[in-house]
């Protein structure tokens, strides 16, 4: 062995042993004192953490909210003190309320709003020293360590999911015929002041397709700019009618609608494009709050189209003047306007609806109120066969009368000789039907109808139900003669005034021996008396509760999302008897001669054979006008998704979670 490898035997080698010993023993201890003070650290954390779950939960168990009085804050704070946690200058407590929204990938995200307390967020802080590592790192750092940690947790609460319910309202239009389109076309172009030319297969196709509304709102979301998730704010900002039917044509055709569905979509943007801005809210109600969830329901696409056209046309002045031929009217100009938009579909929580029925947490949905006017040509009645004949004997009768009454001017022979020699002396100038045409005001409110009631199973043998108050079939009529510039005013209801049938004036004439003229702008309406119409009526409303539950067959009201369960809301008997009938009731308004006219005992002597002029012209009035009403209310309002006969409201309520709160975030 040589000498060298004599200097390297394990006697030389005896020390690094130890200091490899040191080394290891010293980075053990290093390592320990890394996982006892990092484990301090995790404990003080979830410590922190448990505190704000236990007050987030108690704050939303004992319904706390941020309003005065015993708010969440103050439940919040109880809890964390029970838990050994005292808020100092080194430990702080925060509560919030507001609400929680999922959006469609599911991540869910809370929104602070002191108004609502549908989930609770509790966020808390607390100092404490810092770690073993922080020391270390505070020896080889240039810039000063804090030797403090600041730790912080937060916890959302929420109540179980509610139970969602869902009203919708339509009339029952099963489909649509090549008849059908040739009114809705028309119908639509008035309301949107642009040409729609849709084909039956195309108006059909809107009928039969549904729409997602999440999916709906979400599209519509992101077209507008809109935050997602956020569908209050969605549902009250501004957007253009092409922009609303542009989103559901997207979401339809990602889900395969037609080609017909999309190319009717197509047509009716390009004729909306000069159509007031308008807000979605308006004619689609959702309580404030309402999670992704409860808005995974769907919509019959005409009825969002059909809200999205009559809300458009109640912000513009614009009145749709249909084609006489429309209706098979010879002889009638047609006006429809939409005073009041439709709520076809609502959406919230039943249990704060049944609070107040029709607060701002109802769930309401309404059919649009239109108000339409029929202006019908007076030739029209002149021609009626009967008619002159029943007025030219009152006529005939008095005529002779009041002239010799009138000829004398009041009391002595002077007078008459005052008109023989040329000074103004009166004569009656009776006139049959003297305006030029009879004007009909039809004020439709259609039917509404809301929650009031509701119940969901509390075992799996148990039955839910849900029960909405309807009101049907409520009209106003107003005959007579109507201003059509006031008729479609949205601020006040049209007025009507009386339309004369036979006005027996009197004019002033200048006459010689029988020659001369008489002057027109003397004429006084009235003067010798005379006969009006006029009607200014509401006629057949049915209210109702329909009760959708598994005692009625087929009507338990289906989860959210399915196609609704629907109940016909009872019609009047006959809304079209029941108009004609308030026609026939009409009273004529019979007018006295004006001031001190002796031609007054003229009248009253001839009393009788007004009536019997009466009894003769008012059949002939009301078989005009009632024929009149029956295409109006059977084709032109159900395009409008309103039939006075029969309105179906369909019910849909996907019952919530039970027991008490849970974290959420």
């Amino acid at each position: 062995m040589s000498p060298g490898s004599q200097g390297n035997g394990p006697a030389r080698q005896r020390g690094a042993i130890g200091l490899m010993a040191a080394a290891t023993l010293s980075l053990a201890l290093v390592m320990m004192l890394l996982v006892v003070d990092s484990g301090r650290l995790y404990m003080e954390q979830r410590k922190l953490q448990r505190v704000v779950d236990t007050a987030a939960l108690e704050a939303v168990s004992r319904g706390g909210n941020c309003l005065p009085g015993l708010t969440a804050a103050t439940y919040a704070g109880q809890s964390a003190l029970r838990n050994g946690y005292l808020v100092d200058a080194n430990n702080s407590l925060a509560t919030t309320c507001g609400t929680l929204a999922t959006a469609a990938g599911g991540v869910r995200s809370f929104t602070v709003d002191t108004t609502q307390s549908t989930a609770v967020k509790v966020a808390a802080s607390r100092t404490v020293t810092s770690s073993f590592a922080r020391g270390v790192q505070a020896l080889f750092s240039a810039t000063p360590v804090s030797l403090n940690t600041t730790l912080t947790a937060s916890a959302v609460a929420a109540k179980p999911q509610p139970t969602i319910a869902q009203l919708n309202i339509r009339s029952t239009l099963a489909s649509i015929d090549t008849a059908q389109s040739n009114i809705l076309n028309p119908l639509f172009s008035g309301l949107l002041g642009g040409n729609v030319n849709l084909t039956a297969v195309g108006w059909d196709g809107l009928l039969h397709t549904d729409i997602n509304l999440l999916k709906y709102l979400d599209q519509l979301a992101i077209d507008l700019n809109v935050g997602a998730g956020n569908y209050t704010q969605l549902l009250n900002t501004q957007a253009t009618v092409t922009q609303l039917i542009q989103a559901a044509a997207t979401v339809v055709q990602l889900n395969g609608a037609t080609a017909q569905v999309v190319t009717a979509l197509g047509q009716l943007q390009v004729a909306a494009i000069n159509a007031a801005p308008v807000r979605l809210g308006e004619i689609l109600q959702l309580q404030t709050g309402t999670t992704a969830a409860g808005l995974d329901a769907n919509l019959q696409l005409l009825q969002l189209v059909q809200g999205v056209v009559q809300l458009a046309n109640s912000k513009s002045a614009v009145a749709a003047t249909l084609p006489v031929n429309v209706l098979g009217l010879a002889g009638v100009t047609v006006r429809v306007k939409v005073i009041e938009p439709p709520q076809f579909s609502a959406i919230g929580d039943p249990a704060r609806a049944k609070a107040n029925p029709l607060g701002p947490d109802r769930i309401f949905v309404r059919t649009a109120q239109v108000r339409t006017l029929l202006s019908v040509n007076l030739p029209l009645l002149g021609g009626v066969s009967g008619l002159t004949n029943a007025v030219a004997g009152l006529v005939g009768t008095l005529t002779p009368t009041l002239n010799a009454l009138l000829s004398l001017n009041l009391v002595d022979t002077l007078n008459s000789v005052f008109c023989l020699l040329g000074a103004g002396c009166q004569q009656l100038d009776p006139k049959l039907l003297p305006s030029p045409q009879i004007d009909i005001a039809l004020d439709a409110g259609g039917a509404k109808s809301y929650v009031t009631d509701y119940r969901c199973p509390t075992s799996d043998s148990g039955s839910k139900s849900l029960t909405a108050t309807t009101s049907s079939s409520l009209a106003y009529l107003k005959l007579g003669r109507i201003d059509p510039v006031a008729a479609f005013s949205s601020v006040a209801e049209p007025t009507v005034a009386p339309l004369p049938l036979v006005d027996l004036g009197i004019i002033t004439c200048h006459k010689i021996l029988g020659f001369g003229s008489c002057d027109a702008a003397s004429r006084v309406q009235y003067g010798a008396g005379g006969i009006a119409i006029k009607l200014d009526t509401s006629v057949a409303q049915t209210t109702q509760n329909l009760l959708f539950s598994s005692t009625t067959p087929f009507a338990t009201p289906a989860n959210l999302k399915l196609p609704p369960s629907v109940l016909p809301a009872a019609p009047t008997s006959n809304i079209v008897g029941s108009l004609a009938n308030t026609l026939s009731g009409i009273n004529l308004i019979v007018y006295k001669p004006v001031g001190s006219n002796p031609l007054g005992a003229v009248v009253t002597g001839v009393a009788s054979l007004i009536s019997d002029v009466s009894n003769r012209l008012l059949p002939v009035v009301t078989g005009l006008i009632s024929p009149l009403l029956d295409p109006l209310l059977n084709n032109l309002l159900k395009g409008l998704g309103i039939n006075l006969m029969n309105t179906e409201v369909g019910a849909n309520m996907t019952c919530g979670q039970t027991g008490k709160a849970y974290l959420v975030i």
